[in-house]
């Protein structure tokens, strides 16, 4: 497990980049996830990463009661505005879809119909320059999805070792020149701190030479978004939340953007859909004690070539959906 240097105090650097608010977008695969989910009337339906709020809207407009999770205020605001014509079907709750069991116990929910989680930033979140999770402009070094979270991208990049910066970048980012980034990091930091995204996605493409249209840096900006927000513990922590929640029946998909989280998502729904075990060391094959699931999506669905075409985001993205036993 990597462990995340203290807070060091952010200068106002951090809370000076002001741009206008983009709007929310459409989601990718939203006719496909909307018809695996099947919201009915009488369904409840728990978006556990409400962000924009395109797959929730779609769900309320096909019946089914919907509780939104998020941790930014920024998108609880946005969708209360957005979705208040569907109040008394549409609800929200502040917070981590982590704790989802803590969050719907405190508003009177123990058990669901459906859950979705659709991973990773939002292009609201990647289209706001203050919120610093984008190299396109220039923003403070933050990327915390929670903005009242106390450690953001530039704590980590300005305080941690090169030899933890270096274990991030090729954990989290998959970056094959991850020694030498954290090393002139850790160089020039001794100069002048990071402050901005700026800061750091020149001084990556001065050492990296960039291929084709992707920029050097975003393998190390993906890997700082993962630390700061505890990704894949967080996901880890979801995935084992909601599967308690559900209802014998009931429908949980998930969406992924990197191989990292979707590595994790197929191995938890695979061994839930197993209903026996073999080892070489056992003499026969042994009941799976936490098989509660079969599977809806025998391979993980994908955006179609249109979508991918308009939307370059969706290029990445995988669904896989999963339904909880009757028994």
């Amino acid at each position: 497990m990597i462990t995340l240097a203290p807070p060091v105090r952010r200068s106002r650097a951090y809370r000076t980049v002001k741009a206008p608010r983009p709007s929310y977008h459409e989601p990718v695969m939203l006719k496909e996830t909307v018809d695996l989910l099947a919201p009915v009337p009488g369904k409840l339906i728990v978006d556990g990463t409400l962000g924009g709020g395109g797959h929730t809207g779609a769900l309320l407009a096909a019946g089914a009661d919907v509780i939104g999770i998020d941790q930014d205020p920024d998108a609880l605001a946005q969708n209360e505005r957005r979705l208040g014509e569907w109040d008394g079907q549409f609800r929200t709750v502040r917070g981590n879809f982590a704790d989802a069991g803590e969050l719907l116990e405190s508003i009177g929910v123990s058990q669901i119909d459906g859950a979705l989680l659709d991973l990773g930033v939002s292009s609201y979140q990647l289209d706001t320059p203050e919120r610093g999770f984008s190299f396109m402009q220039d923003g403070p070094l933050d990327m915390r999805m929670d903005p009242s979270g106390l450690i953001a991208a530039g704590d980590l990049v300005n305080a941690m070792s090169a030899d933890q910066l270096e274990r991030i970048f090729r954990e989290y980012g998959e970056e094959p020149h991850a020694r030498k980034i954290a090393l002139r990091i850790a160089r020039d930091r001794l100069i002048r701190p990071f402050r901005t995204t700026r800061d750091l996605a020149e001084m990556i493409e001065a050492i990296i030479p960039r291929r084709g249209h992707t920029h050097p840096g975003t393998r190390v900006f993906q890997a700082l978004r993962i630390a700061v927000n505890r990704e894949l513990d967080v996901l880890e922590r979801g995935l084992k939340q909601f599967t308690a929640l559900l209802k014998p029946g009931g429908i949980f998909g998930v969406i992924t953007f990197h191989s990292l989280e979707d590595r994790i998502v197929k191995n938890f729904f695979k061994h839930r859909c197993t209903e026996w075990l073999d080892r070489p060391e056992w003499p026969e094959p042994r009941r799976n004690p936490d098989y509660v699931f079969r599977a809806l999506t025998r391979k993980p669905v994908t955006a179609s070539e249109a979508e991918q075409r308009k939307n370059p985001r969706s290029r990445s993205a995988k669904l896989r959906v999963v339904q909880r036993l009757a028994v």
